[in-house]
C-alpha cells in the first residue's frame, strides 16, 4: 500500500515519502515473528541511535542521510521518529497493549508519527492532517493485527489490547488457534468494524484544499478498507490489479478537488 501511495503521490510529496516509507519499511520488518528477536532488538536499538544522529544532524544510515539531505529540511524536527523505533522495541519484547486506552497511543508511535513527519516536510501541520492521520495509524495497526494475531501468538505476542480480549472471553489458546472459535471470531469481526471506521474517518478528515497535496494519506486510507474485505482475495481477484486501479481512482479524485 505504501508503494501505490507514493507512486501516485503529489510530486512534491514523493521525495520526502520515498524516505519515510524506507525507514518504515526497515522498521516493520523487524516485527515480523520470523525475524530472530535478539536480532530485531540489535537491530532496534541501532536504529535509536540513528535517530538520535538524524536529529543531531549526523546521520550514518544512508536512508537517514537521504532525508537529512533533502532541500529545506535543515531546521526539520527528526525527534518525532524515535517514536516508532521505541514502539517497534516494545513490540518486539513482547510488551502487551493492557488497556483499549493504550491503542491509540501505541499506533500513532508506530505508524502516525512517520507519516505526520512527512506531511510536515511538506508544510502541513493542520488539526485535520492530524486528526487524518491518527485515524489512519489506529486503522493500520488494528489491520495488521488482524492479519497477524495468529502467528503472533504463537510466538508469544498478542497485538490487541488485553483488558478487551479478557471482557470478550478471549484467551491465548483461542489466539493461537489454527481456526479461530466463535467467540474470537465475534471479536475479530468488531475489530474489523474499528479499522473500517477509522480508514473512513481518515479519508473524511482532510480538508478539500488538502487532498491534492495529501492525496497519500487518501490512497492509504482507501486501500487499507479495501483490503479488510478478505473474500476478495478468496474470490481469486489479482489484488495488485485491484490495488493500483484503487489507489489510481482514489488519487485522481483527492486531486481534483478544488
Amino acid at each position: 500500500m505504501r508503494y501505490w501511495s507514493w507512486l501516485f503521490a503529489a510530486r512534491e510529496a514523493r521525495e520526502p515519502l520515498l524516505g519515510i516509507y524506507a525507514l518504515m519499511t526497515e522498521w516493520h520488518a523487524l516485527l515480523e515473528p520470523a525475524t530472530e528477536a535478539d536480532v530485531a532488538r540489535i537491530k532496534l536499538a541501532w536504529w535509536r541511535d540513528e535517530m538520535s544522529r538524524l536529529a543531531a544532524g549526523s546521520p550514518l544510515h544512508p536512508i537517514s542521510r537521504y532525508l537529512a539531505d533533502l532541500a529545506g529540511t535543515a531546521a526539520v524536527d527528526w525527534s518525532p521518529l524515535a517514536h516508532p523505533v521505541a514502539a517497534a522495541a516494545a513490540q518486539v519484547a513482547g510488551a502487551p497493549l493492557e488497556r483499549a486506552a493504550e491503542l491509540q497511543s501505541h499506533a500513532d508511535a508506530l505508524y502516525g508519527a512517520p507519516l505526520l513527519v512527512a506531511a510536515r516536510l511538506g508544510g502541513a501541520r493542520s488539526p485535520s492532517v492530524e486528526a487524518c492521520i491518527a485515524a489512519l495509524a489506529e486503522a493500520q495497526y488494528v489491520a495488521r493485527a488482524l492479519s497477524a494475531y495468529g502467528r503472533e501468538a504463537r510466538a508469544g505476542r498478542i497485538l490487541f489490547p488485553i483488558d478487551d480480549l479478557l471482557a470478550a472471553g478471549v484467551d491465548n489458546d483461542d489466539l493461537a488457534a489454527r481456526a479461530p472459535p466463535p467467540r474470537l471470531n465475534a471479536y475479530l469481526n468488531r475489530m474489523r468494524d474499528l479499522a473500517a471506521r477509522n480508514f473512513a474517518n481518515a479519508a473524511a478528515a482532510l480538508a478539500a484544499q488538502e487532498r491534492p497535496p495529501l492525496r497519500h494519506l487518501v490512497v492509504l486510507a482507501t486501500l487499507g478498507a479495501k483490503h479488510l474485505n478478505t473474500r476478495e482475495r478468496r474470490a481469486g481477484t489479482d489484488i495488485r490489479l485491484a490495488d493500483l486501479y484503487n489507489a489510481w481512482s482514489a488519487a485522481r479524485r483527492a486531486a481534483a478537488v478544488r
